[in-house]
């Protein structure tokens, strides 16, 4: 039997068949020996055997994984000579689409986490999407402008945006959603999937049922009235704070940013596109006004970080940010609920105020 893979926890697989009704039950499975140390993601295409029925207890075998339309990757680190840099991690097989979800606002866009994102899915023939959130609290136009020369697709949502055109987007495809903490990717993730049920954690669909915030988990979409068109699937990836980039070759990550690629064209032979490279073409290419100077920034950093020229210290104020984040997202649906339940109350004197009136004048008459 056919089927993808939706979950991966220690060394059990949640598969289901793609066609099957969205209540049929999971099927646990393991994978057979004879596929040797061949990985299995989130996203792989498999072929099952055994049992199959997903009941308590059943477990059937992997015996062939599909090929493979697309690989997103990424590693700890972007140096290849560190050892985190050298181990490489598939986050997940088959996707289409890459939902980079950015706040607007609370906290303010990282054009650095997402400049990563884009020259990952570039790298992995996937398609990005940029989805920002708190729509309400800032408008997308800083954001939009930065990347202005790229034409990239991006929808802007807020708490009460009925997510229309995201489904839209999303319909049909495999989409991974990726984001800092803080952005509101898990309220985003439970509004798109109901009973995802991954406010704090997702309880996993293989073992014990236990709480797990680090693994990718493939969620299928609710299908919208009575259309008939395949709604599509995403892949929640918790726990990823960076991409890390050291599989990334010089070249690959140069088509991260197209709107430096012409500018390299006429550039001299052998130059390594870095501050320290005179005469680099992209100076010129920036001077004149053809592309953002901010991007060339940013594309020069990836080339230091690569090289390994980067301060140590960055990553402990990199988990101090995103800790950081994940109070102000708390803090913010916090506000959110309270919001609601204000208003809520306040529904409710009005209707007694009402009713009371309405007991007073009857008595009246």
């Amino acid at each position: 039997m056919d089927a993808l893979v939706i979950t991966v926890d220690r060394g059990r697989y949640g598969c289901v068949r793609e066609e099957a009704p969205p209540d049929s039950p999971v099927i646990t499975a393991m994978r057979a020996r004879e596929l040797g140390r061949k990985s299995v993601v989130v996203g792989d295409r498999v072929a099952l055997v055994g049992d199959v029925t997903g009941a308590p207890g059943a477990l059937a075998r992997i015996v062939r994984i599909g090929e493979r339309t697309s690989v997103l990757r990424r590693t700890a680190d972007d140096d290849d000579t560190t050892p985190e840099g050298r181990l490489e991690r598939v986050v997940v097989a088959n996707a289409d689409q890459l939902v980079i979800v950015s706040a607007l606002s609370d906290p303010p866009p990282r054009t650095g986490f997402i400049d990563r994102c884009l020259v990952a899915a570039y790298d992995a023939d996937i398609e990005p999407l940029l989805c920002l959130t708190k729509a309400d609290l800032a408008g997308p136009e800083e954001i939009l402008g930065y990347y202005a020369e790229l034409d990239l697709p991006y929808v802007a949502i807020h708490p009460g945006s009925d997510l229309t055109e995201l489904r839209k987007r999303l319909a049909g495809n495999i989409s991974v959603m990726v984001g800092h903490s803080g952005v509101g990717k898990s309220t985003l993730v439970n509004r798109l999937v109901p009973d995802a049920l991954r406010a704090v954690g997702v309880v996993s669909a293989v073992g014990k049922g236990r709480h797990t915030s680090t693994s990718a988990v493939a969620l299928r979409l609710p299908a919208v009235g009575k259309s008939r068109k395949d709604p599509g699937w995403i892949i929640d990836t918790p726990g990823i704070r960076s991409f890390g980039l050291a599989h990334v070759s010089a070249e690959s990550l140069l088509h991260g940013f197209p709107d430096l690629v012409e500018g390299t064209l006429e550039d001299q032979p052998n130059c390594g596109h870095t501050a320290a490279d005179v005469g680099c073409r992209l100076d010129a290419w920036v001077a004149e006004g053809k592309a953002d100077p901010r991007r060339l920034e940013s594309y020069r950093r990836l080339l230091a970080s690569r090289a390994g020229d980067t301060d140590p210290r960055e990553s402990e104020r990199e988990a101090e940010r995103a800790d950081e984040a994940d109070r102000r997202e708390s803090d913010y649906e916090a506000e959110r609920a309270n919001e609601a339940d204000r208003r809520e109350s306040e529904s409710a004197g009005e209707a007694e105020s009402m009713g009371g009136e309405a007991e007073e004048d009857s008595a009246i008459g």
